[in-house]
């Protein structure tokens, strides 16, 4: 009994050393803003300071907790100000005094590692897409205590990429809170809404499943589709939603917050094409209980075909018609999907196990 007093007091203490400084991109804290939440909340809980680092013009209110400590960087954003900028926001990194850096997106892994090298700490690194060999991240091997990746598909890819870190690389997946109810189809009468959301890169990314969407409406199904997001192709996409005369099923809005409001009220939630990221919005749309309908290739680990969603073919047309169609014939399959979607989560994507996971890879980045 003594031993085991012994032992908690001293996790404890070592929960209460901890000091991690996070560094964000302003893309990260808006697109995995609720993955933030979760850690900084999490942190608070265990009574651990931290500090996150981004750019001025983020908004961290509705994630950042009064007890984070928010290190803008930089602070003049004027040419040939680079090493004005770093060494104020080394002062400030001295004053907070970090145990151990967390870089949370690849395009800060250069400034992360030149402030973990001034700073002389440990430092890690997550990594949320596909890494390719000609574009390498800039990686310590003296400072690099571990690579963490949300998915199995990112981690098989990183060790691939970079063969000489592969024993760092540790999966911890992002965690959510699955609701207990299923919102699927669940208001008989109701119109039938699907969602898509993310970047407008393409209106190609949209043409197959749009093609598809105007035969169902031919064939007399009703529905409506909302596309959440922008971009450069938004005015070519409105202009094919003119062409196939898609406007009054059809609608394009922007990105709205909360993220999980919006996703709760679609019945289905689409994946067009392959995503070379691990999608947050997947992940929410799933947990708030909506059927998911979307494409293999490039990080689908979240799309089981069967199990928490239906799979198409991206660029077969009448792949994704059959799809959607399925799931506008058969509410029950449609809430089955939706209901094995929101057990997966909670059996592997717990905020508390994501939460505990990085405590100790952050414990360990100091032993």
């Amino acid at each position: 009994m003594g031993e085991e007093q012994k032992d908690s007091t001293s996790e404890t203490v070592k929960k209460k050393s901890l000091r991690p400084a996070l560094i964000a991109s302003e893309k990260t804290v808006s697109e995995y803003s609720i993955f933030l939440e979760h850690l900084l909340v999490g942190l608070a809980d265990e009574s651990i300071p931290a500090a996150l680092v981004c750019r001025p013009g983020c908004d961290v209110d509705s994630v950042v907790s009064p007890a984070v400590e928010v290190l803008r960087h930089p602070v003049f954003n004027l040419p040939l100000m680079g090493r004005q900028n770093k060494k104020i926001l080394l002062e400030k990194l001295e004053k907070f005094k970090p145990t151990v850096l967390h870089c949370l997106c690849e395009s800060k892994a250069s400034l992360t590692r030149q402030l973990a090298r001034q700073l002389g700490l440990p430092y890690v690194l997550t990594v949320n897409s596909l890494q390719k060999r000609f574009n390498q991240l800039s990686i310590s091997s003296k400072r690099l205590a571990k690579i963490i990746v949300p998915a199995e598909s990112i981690a098989v890819n990183i060790a691939k990429v970079y063969p000489r870190f592969a024993e760092r690389i540790e999966q911890v997946n992002i965690g959510t809170f699955a609701s207990k109810t299923t919102g699927c189809f669940s208001k008989p009468g109701q119109l039938a809404s699907m969602v898509t959301a993310g970047p407008l890169r393409s209106e190609s990314d949209f043409e197959n499943l749009l093609g598809a969407v105007k035969h169902l409406a031919i064939d007399g199904y009703e529905f409506m589709l909302v596309i959440i997001g922008g971009g450069r192709a938004e005015s070519g996409l409105r202009k094919l939603l003119t062409e196939l005369g898609l406007l009054q099923i059809v609608t394009i809005v922007p990105r709205l917050e909360p993220w999980r409001t919006v996703l709760a009220a679609g019945d289905i939630f689409i994946q067009p094409v392959p995503d070379n990221a691990f999608n947050p919005l997947l992940l929410e749309a799933m947990s708030a209980g909506a059927a998911v309908a979307g494409c293999k290739g490039g990080v689908d680990d979240l799309i089981i075909e069967g199990k928490t969603a239906i799979a198409f073919d991206p660029d077969d047309e009448l792949s994704i018609y059959n799809s959607l169609r399925r799931l506008l014939d058969s509410h029950e399959l449609a809430r089955q999907l939706a209901g094995g979607a929101q057990q997966h989560l909670r059996e592997n994507h717990s905020v508390s196990k994501m939460i505990s996971s990085i405590l100790r890879i952050y414990h360990n980045a100091n032993i």
